[in-house]
């Protein structure tokens, strides 16, 4: 009989773990009132392990709830065969669950994949990495998508690995009112135009959504993006794996301290709510990101 170990050391057998995670996610939403009772669910897929388990058991946690749908968003990034791969696998479960997806691209929303646009970058020897092309555009797409399709809700797979390098990382950049807008809901406040992001996986370890993804047979890609070998994100991943194998539950407790002072910090960093001059997306200045970008691209 196989066994499945929990970061706190905890051993399982299949079925026994399979309940454990899905527990925990439950309990999860429901700590973190990240569902209310009539929802329009939109979760942002890219193919991976973390977002295809966070449709999965959404659909299944809310499918007797007749006040709540979920559906699905895929943004083809235009990463060669990478990208390929990973719409071909979210199409395919999403046939088989029958849940609708949408479908879109860099280069239909842009005019351009992100290859291309990094190239542009490094001819105009701007020092842009591929991630954060890629999470800007991302995010700018995500709750455009979003209001247009009429969501109340926009769920992604961030898991609490992700989480915990997201705080260490605006730790060391002293970004504090980056970090303010972190936690299981995105963001400070409720802002107009702007669709509240939630994280059912927010406290579920990038291993132990790997070893539910495996047990379920899910059709995904468990290889990490190619563009994130030179990511500043890795370096801090690195750093926390290491921390996380000499001492257990570093991730965990890098997470839960944030918790503990998040109040404040959204008090804090509350701040006025900007919109762009030019797209009139959320900004936290007069233009956006993505119109920053292409504004200096061209």
């Amino acid at each position: 009989m196989n066994v499945y170990t929990s970061p706190s050391g905890r051993e399982f057998n299949k079925n026994e773990f399979l309940e454990y995670f899905e527990k925990k996610v439950r309990k999860t939403i429901r700590t973190n009132d990240l569902l209310g009772k009539k929802e329009r669910i939109l979760v942002a897929v890219s193919g991976g392990k973390d977002s295809t388990t966070t449709l999965y058991l959404l659909d299944k946690i809310t499918k007797s709830n007749k006040g709540i749908s979920v559906e699905a968003l895929f943004i083809d990034v235009g990463i060669g065969d990478y990208s390929k791969v990973n719409k071909v696998n979210i199409v395919k479960f999403c046939k088989e669950y029958d849940i609708k997806l949408h479908l879109t691209s860099f280069r239909e929303e842009f005019g351009y994949n992100l290859c291309y646009i990094k190239d542009l970058a490094k001819e105009k020897k701007l020092k842009w990495k591929s991630c954060t092309i890629c999470g800007i555009l991302k995010r700018y797409i995500l709750n455009k998508k979003a209001k247009e399709l009429k969501a109340t809700k926009l769920a992604t797979g961030h898991n609490l690995d992700d989480e915990a390098q997201a705080i260490i990382m605006n730790m060391f950049k002293n970004t504090m009112p980056v970090m303010a807008r972190l936690g299981p809901i995105s963001g400070t406040q409720k802002q107009k135009g702007f669709v509240p992001r939630i994280k059912p996986l927010y406290l579920s370890s990038e291993e132990e959504v790997r070893i539910y993804s495996k047990l379920q047979n899910f059709p995904v890609k468990y290889e990490h993006c190619p563009c994130r070998a030179t990511a500043y994100r890795k370096e801090v991943a690195d750093l926390l794996d290491t921390f996380e194998k000499n001492h257990k539950q570093t991730k965990y407790s890098i997470v839960r301290s944030l918790i503990e002072i998040l109040p404040d910090l959204k008090k804090k960093y509350k701040g006025k709510v900007n919109y762009c001059s030019k797209c009139g997306e959320p900004s936290a200045g007069d233009t956006c990101n993505t119109c920053n970008m292409f504004k200096i691209l061209k």
